[in-house]
């Protein structure tokens, strides 16, 4: 049985085949991610309100197949917020991308088939001004120990640039480290910082961490991804369901959890309940920003 947040979840939107099971292995159906999100909306919004958004189309759930989409998709709600980003490349001049915040806009994507929340880094006002940095750490070992220990390394190096972080699972085998700061550098800046950063890291503790884009390069070490910073680019929101067995929910972390003995995939849509009614590790997160310039400059004297 999946525990929700309040004692009754309320639609905003009618959904279509809401029997229609998503995970057959654990019989959750489109209407259980849909009470899920409804019921942690609350905790969800901060994270996506504003922000552009792609899809990740699984109209199948886990037995079919998965497609993404910027373009918004017929089928949303009149009236739903987009935002309009010029291409430099493709056969369409513009995409209208979908804008979170709302419930009905959550709950409408989910009737779509989309099950995992991918957001910009910026808020639709200041399309190429990211708020966050982030960092994916995905462990060529597929142990979450490995990445829990590359994410120590990682917090231990922004400390130095008196840069706080927060951690999440991403829902995976891997840990999203972000880093809030203060508007105004353009996403091509926040990218250089993040590829400069990661190669720092990275070659500080060679044995451990890497920035090879590839497989065989990596040669079993944790890669320490910067893209995610790249305009346009994408990342899991805290809270998002993933289309894994057991429906995983990337789940916000006190810093004190990130340990090799953490089983990631715990954090999903039957327990989350439970947990967020607890302090929310990322209680603060807003409230820290700090500025990406200074931080470069210290990062450049290192």
């Amino acid at each position: 049985m999946i525990r929700m947040l309040g004692s009754s979840v309320t639609l905003p939107v009618t959904l279509s085949h809401p029997a229609k099971v998503f995970w057959p292995d654990e019989g959750y159906t489109k209407r259980d991610l849909a009470e899920f999100y409804a019921s942690i909306f609350p905790k969800l919004q901060p994270y996506v309100r504003a922000r552009m958004m792609t899809l990740e189309r699984c109209p199948d759930g886990m037995g079919g197949e998965c497609f993404y989409q910027k373009q918004i998709p017929r089928g949303m709600p009149p009236g739903t917020p987009t935002q309009r980003i010029e291409n430099v490349e493709g056969k369409r001049r513009f995409t209208d991308y979908v804008v979170g915040g709302s419930l009905t806009t959550q709950i409408a994507l989910v009737n779509l088939g989309c099950i995992a929340v991918h957001v910009m880094a910026t808020r639709a006002r200041a399309p190429r001004q990211p708020d966050w940095v982030c960092i994916d750490i995905d462990p060529g070992s597929g142990r979450f120990g490995d990445a829990a220990e590359a994410g120590l390394r990682v917090r231990e190096a922004l400390r130095i640039l008196d840069l706080p972080s927060f951690a999440k699972t991403s829902g995976g085998r891997g840990l999203h480290v972000f880093v809030p700061i203060r508007t105004g550098p353009d996403a091509n800046e926040v990218l250089a910082f993040a590829e400069s950063f990661a190669a720092r890291v990275a070659a500080a503790h060679p044995g451990l961490l890497t920035v090879e884009h590839t497989l065989a390069a990596r040669r079993g070490r944790v890669y320490l991804d910067p893209f995610r910073n790249a305009f346009g680019q994408t990342v899991v929101a805290p809270y998002s369901v993933r289309r894994r067995p057991i429906a995983p929910v990337s789940t916000p972390l006190h810093w004190s959890e990130v340990d090799a003995r953490l089983v990631p995939s715990e954090f999903n849509i039957a327990s989350l309940a439970r947990r967020v009614r607890g302090s929310d590790p990322w209680n603060a997160f807003f409230e820290s920003r700090q500025s990406l310039k200074d931080a470069s400059r210290r990062l450049s004297r290192l």
